[in-house]
């Protein structure tokens, strides 16, 4: 069914003028019902995570590719099938309680979007969106809407990145203004040239509705179903992709907040536009706040890790994913998401050392407590969109700078480089005619 987003938006008024949209469990259901959910795009992330809310009703299925979209079908085979997210929010909206969206990055915004602006709930794969103005959009509509949101950073529900927060601000490595942050990825394509075949779009694949807000291109397997990742118009390459991840844990434990500077260093862009670079480092430099002096934070991604003596030795091996802070008494060493648990560095300085005690309540586990959020919106989640929003445009912030070619300072108020000119597409990016938020 063809439909463009103006017919979209009208039907969705509609809908809402007719009451059948509300925040929290609608029409009048008892909050210890099941949560009705619907999920656009079923493949991949979001084979995993209809997975995890199987145990609920799931009446909703949407991917652009039939494949998926039959796999998923068998799996939960009282849902309704759609191939276009906007068609099943046009016909089932009034028997949707919540969203979940694991499409590639370039679609996040708009489908959240939609789904909130009709009363939905939201569970959204990171990052949260692929352009600074769209996170600023997306927690701007998830406070307004006041309904339960989540970014599928699943670390950051983990007993392992709650004991990374207390032995940070226990104070046992002393004050931190220096943390590394490293990623095995890309495992895609990165630093290539466009590729200038075009074969045949597969018979199970909307080509053009897979494409949705990102600028028209021919069909080829360079971007789908996985290696979308590394292309600028669809992905956010090895940092968006794993950032919001291994970033949080300091974002959470330092209230890191916007960054004022920016500056990166890579291959050379220019030699390959269209996709993010084999490697990066980016460095970031987060201000002074009222509980902490001044952070710098640096991104490694592409095989390149912080240097070796930070490790007492025994730097991460290939494949490894984690961060490391530096305190004024010791080290703090973590994997992806604390798995592995933190580990103290030196190992003889901190040897029987006392571990401060939890103080962070546990969590039942990611998607859990945001179905518990969804028949509840007054329980807040751990990534809602108000906290999510704010780690995702740390994260693109690394790629503006990489992308504008020099350091940038941030204007987090302004949203903008104050220090000349910079295109606006690294910030805020333009949609296809039909597209928009």
């Amino acid at each position: 069914m063809a439909m463009n987003r103006r017919q979209f938006s009208g039907r969705v008024a509609a809908g809402l003028a007719g009451g059948f949209a509300m925040p929290g469990i609608v029409l009048g259901r008892k909050p210890d019902d099941l949560v009705r959910i619907a999920l656009v795009g079923v493949g991949g992330r979001g084979a995993d995570n209809l997975g995890s809310v199987l145990n609920q009703e799931v009446v909703g299925l949407c991917d652009v590719d039939a494949t998926a979209l039959g796999a998923a079908s068998k799996r939960a085979s009282h849902a309704k099938a759609f191939r276009d997210y906007r068609r099943m929010f046009d016909e089932i909206h009034d028997g949707i309680d919540a969203v979940v969206v694991s499409t590639p990055d370039h679609t996040h915004a708009v489908i959240a979007n939609a789904a909130m602006d009709l009363g939905k709930h939201v569970y959204c794969e990171k990052p949260l969106t692929h352009s600074i103005h769209e996170a600023r959009v997306l927690a701007g509509s998830a406070a307004r809407k006041r309904v339960a949101t989540q970014m599928g950073n699943a670390g950051h529900s983990s007993e392992s990145t709650r004991r990374v927060v207390e032995i940070i601000r226990s104070g046992i490595i002393g004050p931190v203004r220096e943390v590394h942050a490293w990623s095995d990825r890309p495992i895609w394509p990165q630093g290539v040239d466009r590729p200038t075949d075009a074969p045949p779009v597969p018979g199970s694949l909307d080509w053009d509705a897979w494409l949705g807000p990102a600028p028209a291109r021919a069909y080829n397997p360079a971007y789908h179903p996985f290696k979308w990742r590394g292309w600028w118009d669809f992905g956010t390459g090895a940092l968006g992709d794993m950032g919001c991840h291994i970033i949080d844990a300091a974002f959470w434990a330092l209230d890191l907040g916007a960054p004022t500077s920016i500056e990166a260093e890579s291959p050379p862009i220019e030699d390959h536009p269209d996709t993010a670079p084999a490697w990066s480092i980016v460095r970031y430099r987060f201000p002074a706040n009222g509980g902490r002096e001044t952070v710098n934070l640096t991104w490694y991604d592409g095989g390149k890790l912080p240097p070796a003596e930070l490790f007492d030795g025994k730097p991460p091996g290939k494949g490894a994913n984690g961060s490391l802070f530096v305190g004024e008494k010791g080290r703090l060493l973590v994997g992806q998401g604390g798995r592995g648990g933190p580990r103290l560095l030196p190992e003889k300085q901190f040897a029987g050392a006392k571990l401060p005690g939890r103080d962070i309540p546990r969590s039942p586990g990611h998607h859990e407590e945001w179905l518990a959020a969804c028949r509840d919106p007054a329980r807040p989640t751990g990534t809602h969109f108000g906290y999510a929003g704010p780690l995702t445009e740390v994260v693109l912030l690394g790629n503006v700078a990489l992308r504008a070619g020099r350091k940038i300072e941030w204007d987090a108020a302004g949203m903008r480089v104050a220090n000349g000119p910079t295109d606006d597409i690294y910030i805020r990016r333009d949609y296809r005619p039909g597209w928009a938020l």
